[in-house]
C-alpha cells in the first residue's frame, strides 16, 4: 500500500469530494491521512462492510470493530466522467468514477487513477493509493499498463 502526499480531509468550503468528518468517522479519516484503509467488521455475523457505520448492515449488530484492510480490490464497474462543474472535479476531467470490490468483501465507490478508462476491464486487480487523505485505487503494482489477470 502506498500513499501520495496531501493536505488531508475535512470537506473544505466549496469542495464536494470529501465528506464532513464527525466523531465516529474520525478514526477512518485519520487512518486514511496516514495511508491506511479501514473497514468495519461485525463480531456477530463476521462480515466486513463499508462505508463506516456504527452497526452491521447485514445483521444489525452493534458489535462492530475497525479493521485494517489489505488495500487490494477488484474493479466491478466504472464510468469515465468528461464533465463535472463541481470543485475540484472540473480540474480532474476526464476521471474514472468506479465501484470496486475490496478483498475483504465490501463494495466501495471510489476513483481509479493512473489508468485511462480504455485500459480498464471488469475483474481488473487494483490497489489503494491516497490523494489528499482520500482513498483512490490504481492498477496493482502501480503499473500504468496492467497485465490482465487470468480468469479461470
Amino acid at each position: 500500500m502506498s500513499t501520495e502526499t496531501g493536505t488531508g480531509t475535512g470537506g473544505g468550503a466549496g469542495r464536494f469530494d470529501v465528506p464532513e468528518i464527525d466523531a465516529f468517522t474520525r478514526v477512518y479519516w485519520d487512518a486514511a491521512a496516514e495511508g491506511r484503509l479501514l473497514v468495519r467488521r461485525c463480531g456477530g455475523c463476521g462480515r466486513a462492510h463499508h462505508y463506516p457505520r456504527e452497526f452491521c448492515p447485514y445483521c444489525w449488530s452493534e458489535d462492530v470493530e475497525w479493521e485494517a484492510a489489505s488495500g487490494l480490490a477488484t474493479l466491478y464497474t466504472w464510468s469515465v466522467v468528461h464533465r463535472n462543474d463541481l470543485p475540484p472535479f472540473g480540474e480532474r476531467t476526464p476521471y474514472v468514477a468506479a465501484v470496486v470490490d475490496l478483498d475483504e468483501g465490501p463494495r466501495m465507490m471510489t476513483e481509479v487513477v493512473e489508468a485511462a478508462g480504455d485500459r480498464l476491464w471488469a475483474g481488473m486487480g487494483l490497489e489503494v493509493a491516497f490523494r489528499e487523505g482520500v482513498p483512490v485505487f490504481r492498477p496493482r503494482g502501480g503499473s500504468r499498463t496492467p497485465v490482465r489477470a487470468s480468469m479461470g
